[in-house]
């Protein structure tokens, strides 16, 4: 219980200082010609600022199609200026519904970031220029390295040029930003840190951040000190576990027995604990419009929790956290 409450004490200034551009007022708040932009935060040690929440690209792509060009009209309507996605996302196809429903006349408006598995530079390098095609751009606000797994994962891609054709690319006015992503293994997070921290090409880094996350396997103890004393931008993932917090996933095939929400908190709960901690922006996947929009309410209702509401909601949780059920998109060994 003490290291817990030093550590989240430890988050408090950086937390202070990141929400600095989060208005509370309405009135206060950024606007375009759509209408009220949500509130922002600063990006790292880049010069922007992004909306709190941010549209996921994966939902984007296996959703219907008319479902997701109502998820993308529902985020710019909300506010939301942030989008992500990736070439894998449905071979592409989240891509492409953004390239049809929202660069074509928002491209001004909104910060488009995409990724690449890619595992050596010449793949990296076709997906990049596939991306472009997609979303019908000639540059993205941020490009990742996605999905790295293991310390041998990143030593392998970085041995087989991936990072080179990046800064290439960045330097061809391709990619303003770079970052870097992965949800199983907070150690191949930490090696990557490692290995530039000489360079310090990273802009950003995504990962996992709920309110599982602090108890067992830990992206927000083993990455997110590291990756603030670099000035990185947080994006936070995976902040209802990929929709296991809930009952059920139809679609999914699967079931809790003993779901976090509303057994143990609120959704509300679960998405302000983030919001609580340095986070850039937390990227929300979204099947629908009405799911988007409910995240679009909570952001705007949004209040910081105090030191000692986070950690009763970690304790709260922390015997099923222990388990790794709800967070079974970790790897469970260095």
């Amino acid at each position: 219980m003490t290291n817990r409450r030093m550590f989240l004490k430890s988050l408090a200034g950086a937390t202070a200082g990141l929400t600095l551009a989060v208005k509370t007022h309405a009135a206060d708040n950024e606007s375009d010609r759509l209408g009220e932009v949500l509130p922002k935060r600063k990006l790292g040690r880049t010069n922007q600022y992004v909306t709190m929440l941010g549209t996921g690209g994966y939902h984007v792509g296996w959703t219907t199609e008319r479902d997701a060009q109502e998820v993308i009209e529902a985020a710019l309507e909300g506010g939301v200026r942030f989008f992500d996605t990736a070439e894998s996302y449905a071979n592409g196809t989240s891509e492409t519904r953004y390239g049809k429903y929202l660069t074509p006349k928002y491209r001004d408006l909104i910060f488009l970031m995409s990724k690449s598995t890619g595992k050596d530079a010449k793949t990296v390098r076709e997906h990049l220029e596939a991306t472009l095609r997609r979303l019908k751009t000639d540059q993205l606000d941020l490009y990742q390295v996605h999905a790295i797994s293991t310390p041998d994962d990143v030593d392998s891609r970085i041995q087989l040029g991936v990072l080179d054709v990046l800064l290439k690319a960045k330097e061809e006015g391709k990619i303003k930003y770079l970052g870097f992503t992965g949800h199983q293994n907070p150690f191949a997070h930490a090696r990557m840190l490692e290995k530039t921290k000489g360079s310090d090409i990273f802009d950003t880094v995504l990962m996992p951040v709920n309110v599982l996350d602090q108890t067992y396997f830990s992206f927000t103890k083993n990455v997110l000190p590291t990756a603030l004393d670099r000035n990185m931008g947080i994006l936070a993932i995976k902040s209802l576990a990929d929709g296991r917090f809930f009952a059920k996933k139809e679609e999914a095939g699967w079931t809790s027995a003993d779901p976090l929400i509303p057994n143990y908190l609120s959704i509300k709960e679960a998405m302000h604990f983030v919001w609580s901690l340095p986070v850039s922006v937390l990227i929300s996947g979204n099947e629908n419009a009405t799911f988007m929009r409910e995240k679009i309410a909570l952001a705007r209702s949004f209040s910081k929790l105090t030191e000692e509401q986070r950690t009763a909601l970690i304790d709260k949780v922390s015997n099923i956290a222990l388990t790794g059920k709800l967070e079974y998109y970790k790897r469970k060994e260095a």
